[in-house]
């Protein structure tokens, strides 16, 4: 998804309403605050469900995908929990407590560069469980952007992620 005219980090506010998907991208600093993501969730017993996710994309290095679940709490996913180095990484492995134990769930892949941590069910309420979202965030050959865009092509907000990011 990333081009020479497409930013290396964004984030977006993705949510279905009334059936069809909205794509909002957030402002440029967003996704330097974990609360200031938590809050673009909105109230977690407001609107349909599933509710609204967050997704932010780092320096296409990595990305995190967050969403409220039962009783409010906040579930996440990041793409590759050894990007401790990037602030918005480590606290959302610190605030989640996700393990970075040496990924021994993911010892079958090849990747020696990292691999997933968190919920990898977030987005199964909208039809990607975490078997088929598995192979994505693990592929050797997709930036964090990339990434993203497979996942919004399964979910079908592929054209409205495409529209939000565009500069």
């Amino acid at each position: 998804m990333s081009t020479p005219d497409t930013p290396g980090s964004w984030t977006v506010r993705v949510a279905r309403v009334d059936g069809a998907w909205r794509v909002q991208r957030l402002a440029a600093d967003a996704d330097v605050e974990l609360p200031a993501l938590e809050r673009a969730l909105g109230d977690p017993g407001a609107g349909e469900w599933p509710g609204p996710f967050v997704v932010v994309v780092d320096s296409r290095l990595y990305f995190v995908v967050l969403r409220h679940g039962p009783g409010g709490l906040v579930r996440a996913l990041i793409s590759d929990a050894t990007m401790q180095e990037w602030l918005l990484a480590a606290e959302v492995v610190e605030r989640y407590g996700i393990g970075v134990d040496g990924g021994s769930a993911f010892d079958d892949d090849d990747d020696e560069t990292g691999w997933p941590g968190g919920d990898l069910d977030v987005l199964a309420d909208d039809g990607l469980p975490a078997e088929q979202l598995r192979p994505i965030v693990t592929a050797d050959d997709l930036w964090a952007d990339e990434m993203v865009a497979a996942i919004a092509a399964r979910l079908g907000f592929a054209d409205e992620l495409a529209a939000a990011v565009r500069p």
